[in-house]
């Protein structure tokens, strides 16, 4: 993930039907700051991006 900003991040094992990553994503983009999810394997967390980063 180096060079990634990373604007927020989630551990993996959230509860069960919930996706705050995804959530933190939508919000981020609606606010005018496009942002996509991306999971770490390293860490075993989701990150949340700006979108267009590899």
């Amino acid at each position: 993930m180096a060079g990634r900003e990373i604007l927020a991040d989630f551990p993996a094992g959230g509860p069960r039907g919930s996706w705050p990553a995804e959530e933190k994503a939508a919000e981020l983009t609606a606010q005018g700051q496009p942002a996509t999810v991306r999971m770490d394997l390293d860490s075993d967390r989701f990150l949340v991006v700006r979108a267009g980063e590899r």
